[in-house]
């Protein structure tokens, strides 16, 4: 195993747009060349690319999209029957609205509220990681999300309406064979942690620590589990409120 103190070869220059290739089959590269450099392209390609799949894949998982909102406005009357028929109908409308707002806005603060996550669990396995850096490797770690988005869109274009239940039937893991309708909300979302794409996010935070904080890999691939943990407790709390 390599001596993380052990300076690394000086690695090939490559244009920008190689990387976003590059971090899907070659990411140890791409993080040992732009360690120094900033994050704002790409995340700004991330941004963009997410917003325009959401818009290219709009139609296509609308009915995942229904059924999520039925569901959540089923729940919500379920907490306040005194909602009318004319406020869950407002409500479904402006969750429709706010759609393309919250992949935009995940798009643009996931990389940085990861980063800092990444920074500070790195500082526990004693890595020596600038905040900037870690900001780039979540960034890039996000990447593989854009292929899950055009596997989604794929998926929902071949499959017929009936196994569209939720985000959970698109998933690459063990969630997506499991009725919704009869299993617990909290296994789901805890088998939800579990898919392909998630842990493959994982994996290329801990690369990314390992090259940037010059660590073992180990040592980042605890931190690099610590953010995966910590990352699912929000979503696991709302499954737990719904329940």
């Amino acid at each position: 195993m390599t001596d993380p103190a052990t300076p690394a070869p000086t690695p090939e220059p490559a244009a920008l747009w190689e990387d976003f290739l590059e971090i899907f089959y070659a990411p140890r590269a791409v993080f040992e060349r732009r360690k120094a450099a900033g994050f704002g392209i790409p995340l700004l390609v991330l941004v963009v690319a997410m917003t325009a799949a959401f818009y290219a894949g709009r139609h296509a998982m609308e009915p995942i999209f229904d059924a999520e909102f039925a569901r959540g406005l089923a729940a919500a009357a379920r907490q306040n029957p005194g909602l009318t028929p004319e406020q869950l109908e407002k409500g479904k409308a402006f969750a429709r609205g706010f759609a393309p707002v919250a992949v935009t806005g995940y798009a643009l603060i996931a990389p940085m509220l990861i980063g800092v996550l990444l920074w500070l669990a790195g500082k526990a396995v004693e890595a020596r990681q600038e905040l900037g850096a870690a900001c780039l490797v979540a960034t890039y770690a996000l990447y593989p999300r854009l292929l899950e988005g055009l596997l989604n869109i794929l998926q929902a274009l071949l499959l017929s309406d009936d196994r569209l239940t939720s985000h959970f039937a698109l998933q690459l893991g063990p969630a997506r064979f499991l009725d919704y309708e009869g299993t617990s909300l909290v296994l789901l979302t805890v088998l939800g942690r579990l898919d392909l794409i998630t842990l493959w996010c994982t994996a290329l935070l801990a690369i990314g620590l390992s090259v940037t904080g010059r660590v073992s890999l180990a040592r980042a691939s605890l931190a690099a589990g610590a953010v995966w943990f910590i990352g699912g407790l929000w979503p696991l709390y709302g499954a737990l409120r719904a329940s």
